[in-house]
Order: structure tokens, then sequence, then C-alpha cells
């Protein structure tokens, strides 16, 4: 807590995804927008705040609470660094967090020597669905957990102009479906059933053009046996009037029943032996990414400056995610099933 009424918050980054942070961040009644900042100035400009390319200049003039980084991980430590030098002591960062694993333990360390908390801007748990999975299994609506699986498919990855659009950067990206995409399912699956105990993968690149994974399955083994799957494919679609909604669907299955999580956000539940389903969250109507994810994030993280409630994902828990992560890879280079070290709950 730092004793204040409302946050003073300025913005590193201003590209695609950008938006959805800046205009969650002007919703809120205790968050106050002083800056923007992004190399290409025309761009800091267009979010109608103080425009800067100069982070350092940003943050001296403007004195922010808290710095929200939209930038992607090749930035991140050289941001943090610069807010870090600055003072600033509440920082959210994009994921995934910096580059890899190593630099990510760094910057956490740096970060925590001067007493200042970096959240990491993981979003998906925080969409509403996963909030009601999360509800009916602490209730134990469907019995013992057996099993989740999520299929993704976004239908964004075929042909020579895939993700051009949008993100271009995720052409160039050698390490893509994992390290961009199947991380949000990694942290929504120990956020749903705990940290996993060991993993195994098995990764492929479908499209030419790009120059990492774009398809896979990974297999988590969680506490009390029970098992994730997550089945990527970005070349493949579901039934959904917007792919990037739930950007696919799953299956939460035990021993009374099984949770549906379809393409519109719905999420049912159907009752073993039975046929017939009854309604947990209906369907979502919200224009936005995600279900509004980054404004439930945003709003969190308010909280637990403002309030002191616990704050999910700081960048030391975080890091569980990012080795969870290079276990993947090394799972899916030699063909075989990878333990995870003994990690620390969220």
């Amino acid at each position: 807590m730092i004793g204040k009424s409302h946050l003073k918050v300025a913005c590193v980054g201003a590209g695609y995804f950008s938006q959805f942070h800046y205009g969650s961040w002007a919703r809120m009644a205790r968050a106050r927008l002083v800056g923007s900042c992004n190399r290409d100035l025309e761009k800091a400009r267009a979010t109608g705040l103080p425009a800067y390319s100069d982070l350092t200049m940003m943050l001296m003039e403007q004195n922010p609470d808290l710095l929200d980084i939209i930038l992607p991980p090749e930035a991140h430590a050289q941001a943090i660094r610069s807010a870090l030098a600055a003072g600033i002591k509440w920082i959210i960062c994009q994921k995934p967090f910096c580059v890899d694993l190593a630099e990510a333990r760094q910057i956490t360390t740096e970060a925590e020597t001067v007493g200042a908390t970096i959240v990491v801007h993981e979003n998906f748990r925080f969409q509403p669905w996963y909030r009601a999975i999360k509800l009916a299994l602490d209730n134990r609506e469907i019995g013992q957990l057996h099993q989740v699986t999520f299929r993704l498919r976004p239908g964004d990855g075929q042909g020579p102009e895939a993700y051009l659009a949008r993100q271009p950067y995720f052409q160039k990206m050698e390490r893509f479906l994992v390290h961009e995409t199947a991380v949000h399912w990694v942290d929504t699956f120990r956020y749903l059933l705990g940290n996993p105990v060991s993993v195994y993968a098995d990764l492929r690149r479908l499209n030419p053009v790009i120059a990492g994974e774009d398809a896979g399955y990974i297999l988590f083994e969680h506490p009390g046996g029970v098992r994730s799957l997550f089945d990527g494919n970005r070349h493949l679609d579901h039934s959904a009037d917007n792919l990037r909604r739930t950007m696919g669907e799953a299956l939460v299955e035990g021993t009374e029943g099984t949770i549906e999580l379809r393409g519109d956000g719905a999420v049912t539940l159907r009752r073993f032996g039975r046929a017939d389903t009854r309604l947990l969250l209906a369907a979502d109507t919200w224009d936005g990414f995600g279900g509004d994810c980054v404004h439930a994030l945003q709003s969190h993280v308010v909280s637990g400056i403002l309030d002191g409630t616990p704050l999910e994902n700081r960048a030391q828990s975080y890091l569980v995610v990012e080795a969870i992560e290079e276990a993947i890879y090394a799972s899916a280079a030699t063909g075989r099933r990878q333990a995870l070290q003994e990690t620390a709950p969220e």
C-alpha cells in the first residue's frame, strides 16, 4: 500500500495491444494516466496523453506511481532498469516476461533489491470464464478432477501474410507457439490445478514463413495425478463469432461431471450420466479483448497497491512459468518427459 487515494500511471509502448491497456486505465476512477512513451513519437501522441520518445524523461517529468510496460520481451529489461533507476516502485510488465528465464531472474532480483514490485501482465487467468471454472472446481462441482484439455484454434496462422496485419513480429520469433501463446495456458493451468510436476511436449512448425513453432501438444502432470493438455494449432479455427475471444475451447472433466468452455465464452456444466447442461457463465458480450481481462488484471493491481489485497503473478511467482516454458522446449528437443523442480505455490 502507498497511502494514496489514486495512482499516477505512465505507459511505455503504443503498439497494437496497448489500446486495451490505455482503454482500461482511462476507465478507472482510482488511476490517472499521465504519459505515454514510444520510440515512434506519433504513436505516443495518438493516445492523447503527454507524449515522449525517451522513457527516462517521461519518468522524470511525470513522476508516476506505476509504470505499465507494453513492449516486446527484448525491450523489457532496459525499460525495467530505467524505471528502477528513476525510483519507480510499482511496475506492470507484459508477457512473455523478458527474453528468457536467466534475464527474468536477474531483473526480478534487481527489482527486489530496491524494494520494487513487478507484476507480470499475464491476463488470461483473469478472463471471466477461467474465474468461473476456478470457482466451480473450488466448490467440487464435478467431483474428483481428472483432466483438463484446451484446444487452441485461433485460425490466424495460414499463408505468407500470417500475423502481419496485427503483430508482424510474430513471424520472426524463433520461439513462437509456446513462448508467445501457450505460456498463457501454462499460467492458467497452474492457476486452476497447481504447479505441474512434469511436462511432455511435441512441437512442430507448419507455416514456413515464420521462424518458430506454430502447432503442438503439451501434456502436464499436476499434483494428485491430474493431467492437463494444451492442444495448439494456429492454422485451425473453432466455432466462434470472434476467434480471439477465447482462442479455442476447453473441457474440464471429473468423476461427477464435465465443464465446457465454448468459443463464445459461455461455461456450462453437465452432470455425469446426463445430457442436459447448466449454465455457469453466460456468453461473453465484451467487444474488446478476452472478456475485458486486461481491465480485470489492471484493476487487481490497483487494488493491491492502494488497498493491500494480495497480488497474483508477481515476478517472483511468474518465474515458475518461465521455468516450465524452458522444460517444454527441452522436452520437445529431446522427445522426453521433463520433471519439474518443486516450486512454491502462487
